[in-house]
């Protein structure tokens, strides 16, 4: 393949995903995201808006300390003000204080919008377009024009669109992004009018933006690819507002086993489910099974004709094989029949390739654990701890406490805020560890009791810090005797790591997720001084 086919992926989840009803990302969030984007090969990360809110002005400073390896961060923002110098607009010197490397300048390509919503004449917005360009393009960065509403405005006045193209790509812009902002139109529009823009400006390189309002955001998308555009803009699992945006994990595999048009680095395809599910767990949202490629349900075989024609031949029902995009087959009359990428995870870090019988004793146990509510692919922790105990000697050194008990109490008078105590009774080496803590809710003082019996013969854990803590009913028709999942990101000094909890007490959930984190940093260190190389989380692999 040449470099030529390559579709150059950019995402949009860490801002326009945000966008979408009941999604919130933290800002320790929005930089794991962004490193997974990295690591599977996505080319533009694109932060968010710097000048909208402090938590996106401070993503674009942290993660000018994550090393990636292949994406470019972009800051978004809007054309200059009317009225206003380029040089003198809030908007446009926030992108460059983020310091991205890529300023993605989004403008008015609708007359109509021009008029009505902007109040400048037309050729007003074309020098507000020009003017933003080029004083980002003047600066050093990499200029993506993001042309609002084209198809809306090509369709009223197709000159005047084009002419606002024009004015961007004049002034320094590298990509031209057709954006479907209403999400109204069809595939055969978006190919129409890509064959003509291709012949009036054919040393554009176009991209393009499209929102699934119309449940077409992924064909209109490969539709542009099909016919000159050679970036596609979109969010993983198409979270976006409204009807959300097109769907990177479907886009992405269409694109390269459907039209031959590469567009991750190599080997990265069989990585996307997982980062799919991980986007899911980060942002505390439950995962869509009927997802195409990526879902659950996406190879899943229910009893009958179906499953004896897999069985004989797996073309006859799936259209390509599900471990090309990470995913699995599943037998529901026999749901062991496969090996689960956790399990094949398990073989590289532990080394069982060779042994059947530690691959069925973990793979019944994650099975059973997830039937409990549990899941694993934000939560690499746990999942160490599981296989370490499922496998015993060598790889469990344990245990390193017992627990005799834990209470809480919360007192709330009137007037007054709730205060919270937590007790905390272990055995560690055969000692009695008694302790008791304060903290601002349970967690904090169930968190504080523990790390107080524990320093005194296991120092390292001071050096786990809690980053986040997200809280998920698993069974929401039990009301509130409904089990939860508490899903907790930490870090050391190593990097970051998350553990998970799930009981139909919060304080239980909660308190299995903080020693599945406590006993991961001792297992890893115990691996360090024995010489061992310790064992890569899954957010390495």
């Amino acid at each position: 393949m040449t470099t030529d086919n390559r579709v150059e992926i950019y995402d949009t989840t860490l801002r326009d995903g945000t966008q979408a009803e009941g999604v919130s990302l933290s800002l320790e969030d929005k930089l794991l995201i962004a490193e997974r984007l990295d690591a599977l090969g996505v080319d533009y990360v694109e932060g968010g808006y710097p000048l909208s809110n402090p938590k996106d002005a401070a993503f674009f400073q942290h993660i000018r300390s994550r090393k990636l390896a292949h994406a470019k961060i972009a800051a978004f923002g809007m054309t200059r003000r009317r009225g206003i110098a380029a040089d003198q607009d809030v908007g446009l010197q926030a992108l460059l204080d983020s310091q991205a490397p890529v300023c993605t300048i989004v403008g008015k390509s609708w007359d109509m919008q021009v008029t009505e919503v902007l109040r400048v004449t037309r050729p007003e917005n074309l020098r507000m377009i020009a003017d933003s360009v080029a004083f980002c393009a003047a600066e050093g960065r990499e200029v993506v024009y993001d042309a609002e509403h084209f198809f809306d405005g090509y369709r009223a006045n197709p000159r005047y669109a084009v002419d606002t193209l024009r004015a961007a790509l004049d002034a320094g812009a590298t990509r031209l992004v057709l954006c479907d902002t209403n999400g109204g139109s069809l595939p055969e529009t978006i190919a129409k009018v890509l064959k003509a823009l291709v012949r009036r400006l054919p040393e554009a390189r176009l991209g393009i933006h499209t929102h699934n309002d119309s449940g077409l955001a992924v064909a209109c998308a490969l539709e542009a690819v099909r016919h000159g555009a050679v970036q596609v803009q979109g969010t993983i699992n198409g979270v976006g507002e409204r009807a959300g945006n097109a769907d990177l994990t479907s886009v992405i595999p269409n694109l390269t086993l459907k039209l031959n048009r590469p567009c991750l680095r190599d080997g990265a395809l069989a990585q996307l489910t997982e980062v799919s599910r991980f986007v899911y767990e980060v942002a505390n949202l439950a995962f869509e099974d009927h997802q195409p490629f990526v879902g659950r349900s996406a190879f899943a075989h229910k009893g009958g004709m179906h499953v004896h024609a897999v069985q004989r031949n797996t073309s006859t029902y799936e259209h390509i094989d599900p471990s090309l995009v990470g995913n699995r087959r599943r037998v529901l009359v026999s749901e062991l029949a496969g090996a689960s990428n956790i399990v094949a995870s398990a073989h590289r870090r532990f080394g069982l390739a060779d042994d059947k019988d530690a691959q069925r004793r973990i793979l019944q146990r994650v099975v059973a654990m997830e039937a409990e509510g549990y899941e694993f692919e934000a939560a690499d922790g746990t999942l160490d701890v599981l296989i370490r105990k499922t496998l015993g000697e060598p790889w469990h050194r344990g245990p390193f406490w017992m627990l005799d008990h834990y209470r809480c109490n919360i007192l709330r008078t009137d007037g007054e805020a709730a205060t919270t105590e937590a007790v905390v009774r272990l055995v560690i080496d055969g000692q009695d560890e008694y302790t008791v803590a304060d903290g601002d809710g349970p967690v904090n003082a169930l968190d504080g009791a523990l790390r107080k019996a524990l320093r005194g013969r296991y120092p390292a854990i001071d050096r786990v810090h809690l980053d986040d803590y997200k809280v998920r009913v698993v069974n929401a028709v039990a009301g509130t005797a409904a089990k939860v999942r508490v899903a907790i990101r930490f870090h050391d000094e190593q990097g970051s790591f998350g553990t998970v909890g799930v009981s139909g007490n919060i304080i239980e959930a909660s308190w299995l997720a903080l020693t599945d984190a406590f006993e991961y940093k001792l297992f890893k260190d115990m691996d360090d001084t024995a010489g061992a190389a310790a064992p890569a989380s899954l957010a390495g692999e």
